[in-house]
């Protein structure tokens, strides 16, 4: 006698078939369930989350990985066992968190259910919930408690760590407890801008399977055929060129972005890339009202064609800049008065070599007639430094003592700037080397001879410099709370 399959039997055995194919074929799933094209670098990561318990991804801007993460998401509740899969995700700070990776679930949620495809459950704005569960959530690192991740238990867990290098190791290590099983799997994806975060570690330590995706890997230059809406949306080389023009070639804002790459902390570099990186962090508690005095302006006065930038500081914080070419002095002079009454800065110093002096002169007499209240300082960076037995000129001191030292010690804040000052700062940062001559002395490559090499100017670092600059004798209040904060750790 044959015995004859129930319908609900029947039922769970082709939705287990269906959600199998899908399982091993990420792209057909894109394809089926959302209408959607995954492009080959967008497949390999998919595949390798498949096969591989861990995969790192040092991506390259625009190609496309919080996209990529929020499908991955969305695909492995889709065809896991329902009630058996968890997916956990989480980016530096809460915007990164809701505002893109999760904003990209949504969309995916939202387009799956137009196509009469709904996905399980419902979802918020970093929640998906089937009924009561909680299925999958986004959160930042300083949002999870160490214990709730002791209660995440599933079959199939999926943790995504997207923009990984702004993750600390207290969450990776986190993730690894909760991903323990045969069937669970962390994805970390990311732009490869720190070379001293623990990112870098896990890409060069060769226990993940890690890929990396380069700007010249896009579609756009490699002619793989794609429709014409995901072309649109991935890296040109219009991006590609001005990524060189503004940053060059060799600079570690074109090697990460462009190239995919970690740059290196140069050993003839003067600021070491990862310092300054560290620097930028978001801070878990603001800065103390002390640590935001003196208010000051640093102005490095452009010649040649080179701009004149004024930096602000805050105590440690780096504040706003102002940019201009203009070569006339007077206007050059009004415009660092005006920087002086929008800030309120108690001094300024400027770069007096060539026509700083004229500069100089002209501010010093502004603030006699009344124009602003600050302090006006020359600098002559050319002049011996007051340690000639370790630095032959002044240029050498303030970049090895404040732009080397301070950056080292944490003694910066640039987690306030925007993305496009940040790393056009951190750029220049990064390019002047140093030597050191027959006295052992450091001596710093001329600021025209770094200009050379790299196709601009370090106009910005040096007003940076300046602006936390103290002349010898004078008492500079933040840097007398940096040194107490050394004094008791």
């Amino acid at each position: 006698m044959t015995a004859t399959l129930d319908w609900a039997e029947y039922a769970a055995r082709e939705f287990e078939d269906r959600t199998a194919y899908y399982r091993n074929d990420p792209a057909a799933w894109a394809r089926d369930k959302l209408g959607e094209h995954l492009w080959s670098k967008q497949i390999d990561i998919a595949e390798s989350v498949r096969d591989h318990r861990r995969t790192a991804v040092q991506s390259c801007h625009g190609v496309g990985k919080s996209w990529s993460a929020s499908r991955l998401t969305a695909w492995w509740l889709d065809t896991h066992p329902v009630g058996e899969a968890r997916v956990v995700t989480t980016a530096p700070t809460g915007d990164q968190v809701a505002a893109i990776l999760w904003s990209e679930i949504n969309g995916a949620f939202a387009k799956a259910e137009a196509r009469g495809n709904p996905f399980p459950g419902r979802i918020n704005e970093t929640d998906w919930k089937l009924g009561k569960q909680l299925v999958a959530f986004g959160r930042k690192p300083s949002d999870y408690n160490p214990h709730a991740f002791q209660g995440i238990h599933a079959k199939y867990v999926l943790v995504i760590i997207d923009e990984a290098c702004g993750v600390a190791k207290q969450f990776w290590t986190a993730a690894n407890s909760i991903a323990t099983g045969e069937h669970c799997r962390i994805l970390a994806i990311g732009n490869p801008d720190d070379p001293g975060s623990y990112f870098a570690q896990v890409c060069a330590r060769g226990r993940w399977n890690t890929l990396r995706i380069s700007a010249f890997d896009s579609p756009n230059f490699t002619g793989e055929p794609v429709p014409d809406d995901v072309a649109s949306m991935l890296v040109g080389q219009s991006y590609v060129d001005e990524m060189a023009q503004e940053y060059g070639e060799q600079s570690p804002v074109y090697i990460s972005k462009v190239l995919g790459l970690f740059p290196s902390d140069a050993e003839d570099g003067v600021v070491r890339l990862s310092a300054l990186r560290a620097c930028a962090q978001p801070r878990e508690t603001p800065l103390a009202p002390e640590q935001l005095l003196p208010v000051e302006l640093g102005v490095d006065l452009g010649a040649g064609g080179d701009e004149t930038c004024i930096r602000e500081r805050r105590g440690i914080q780096v504040g706003r800049e102002w940019r201009t070419r203009g070569r006339d002095p007077i206007k050059v002079a009004n415009l660092i008065v005006e920087s002086i009454r929008t800030t309120g800065a108690t001094a300024v110093k400027v770069d007096s070599i060539g026509i700083g002096w004229g500069i100089v002169g002209t501010l010093r007499e502004r603030r006699e007639q009344g124009a602003h209240s600050a302090e006006v300082l020359g600098v002559n960076v050319g002049t011996a430094s007051a340690q000639p037995q370790r630095f032959p000129r002044l240029r050498s001191q303030i970049w090895w003592e404040i732009g080397r030292q301070l950056s080292e010690d944490r003694g910066w804040d640039l987690s306030g700037l925007d993305a496009d000052d940040r790393e056009r700062l951190i750029s220049q940062l990064t390019a002047p080397k140093y030597a050191h001559d027959s006295s052992r002395r450091i001596v710093v490559e001329k600021k025209e001879d770094t200009k050379k090499r790299i196709g601009r100017s370090p106009d910005n670092a040096d007003a940076l410099l300046l602006a936390f600059y103290a002349a010898p004798g004078g008492y500079d209040q933040a840097m007398g709370w940096l040194a107490g904060m050394r004094a008791t750790a």
